[in-house]
């Protein structure tokens, strides 16, 4: 049997053979000839800056890797040259992009990651401290503020005496709950505090002695403010509690019309009352009768035991 030719037409198109995928040695061959070119810039700046052939550049390229010992097939080395020229093995930092920064800023975590964790543990310490010491305290006080002001008025109409203070502190009360539930804050607060304080002078217990220490002044005269003509006259006294300790009471000052709360003051005395204190001291150095006036307990205000012009000062220097 013979041998069977089949003929092409003319014209007819041969069949395409796929190509064969490339070897891993092809492409590290031709990345080891763009390294060589990359590290021979010179050979680079000589040949092709001056418009040199490929083929010029290729038979370099043999005559480098000849000295070596290695044969490069040609196709390769035009590969190398063609991957030279399109930059194709050089590394491209990639593009700004959000992503990208996030990314820098995680891997260089172990640089600003400490300084950031003070900071946030500073700025928590602070809002922690704030919710503990003032906001967390604030709301629970304005919370208790309308059983606090009914407190006090039940307290201090226990130890008033005269109804006119029961009918006082009442109308104290009103008001403070009044301002609560218009949420008031500074209303509120301020009824509270007028509360506490007739309470506390409430609570109080006193006699007014005339101060007759050694080397103390226990009494002066000095011109009226009102009348330049006439003159003032002042015993130096202070509160004396039933176990013998000074107190603390509010004492307004008919000069400067200020109250203030103050442990030795002057009280304005008529003429004969100061002459005969005077006398007192001047004789013996000591003043037997040293009791003005007495505050009991349930009482705003002391009672005197002589008769006093009314008025007060707290300062007597100047």
């Amino acid at each position: 049997m013979s041998d069977t030719t089949v003929p092409v037409r003319a014209g007819a198109t041969a069949l395409a053979l796929p190509e064969e995928p490339r070897k891993l040695d092809d492409v590290m061959l031709a990345m080891d000839v763009v390294d060589t070119l990359r590290h021979r810039t010179r050979i680079v700046d000589m040949e092709l800056n001056e418009s040199a052939r490929e083929e010029q550049l290729i038979a370099r390229l043999k005559e480098i890797y000849g000295a070596q010992g290695i044969e490069v097939p040609e196709k390769i080395l035009k590969d190398g040259v063609k991957a030279l020229a399109e930059q194709r093995f050089v590394y491209k930092p990639p593009a700004e992009t959000f992503s990208v920064k996030l990314a820098k800023l995680y891997v260089s975590r172990k640089r600003w990651l400490p300084a950031a964790l003070t900071f946030t543990g500073a700025i928590a310490a602070l809002v922690i401290g704030w919710q503990v010491f003032w906001a967390i305290p604030q709301a629970n006080e304005w919370k208790a503020m309308p059983a606090e002001i009914s407190r006090l008025l039940a307290e201090g109409q226990a130890l008033a005496i005269e109804p006119a203070v029961d009918v006082r502190l009442a109308n104290i009360a009103a008001e403070g709950q009044r301002a609560v539930a218009n949420d008031d804050h500074g209303a509120a607060r301020a009824q509270l505090a007028s509360l506490k304080d007739i309470n506390a002078k409430l609570a109080q217990e006193y006699d007014i002695r005339i101060v007759s220490r050694p080397d103390e002044d226990s009494g002066f005269w000095r011109q009226s403010t009102d009348r330049p003509d006439a003159m003032n006259y002042y015993l130096v006294v202070e509160a004396v509690a039933p176990g013998g300790a000074v107190l603390n009471v509010p004492v307004t000052s008919i000069e400067t019309q200020k109250t203030e709360d103050v442990t030795i003051w002057a009280q304005r005395v008529a003429k004969d009352t100061f002459d005969k204190v005077a006398a007192e001291k001047t004789s013996s150095g000591l003043i037997t009768n040293d009791v003005l006036g007495h505050k009991e307990r349930g009482e705003l205000d002391p009672k005197f035991d002589i008769p006093v012009p009314g008025g007060a000062i707290t300062d007597w220097d100047n």
